[in-house]
């Protein structure tokens, strides 16, 4: 059980996430504790888009 939780956005993803808001250096540098909490939020917005983009895409009738 001492397992950790795997998150709902695959690294792949996050990492481009992070190089098309500028912040894959530190990420790569650093690790994900090293971004700013801005940074995240940004991230997150990003990925809320785009999956509402790529439902809005499949929902069409």
């Amino acid at each position: 059980m001492g397992r950790r939780r795997q998150g709902i956005m695959s690294e792949e993803f996050k990492y481009e996430l992070a190089k098309d808001l500028g912040f894959y250096d530190t990420v790569k540098q650093d690790g994900w504790g090293a971004i700013r909490s801005r940074d995240a939020g940004n991230m997150v917005k990003r990925a809320i888009e785009f999956a509402e983009q790529h439902m809005a895409g499949q929902v069409k009738r």
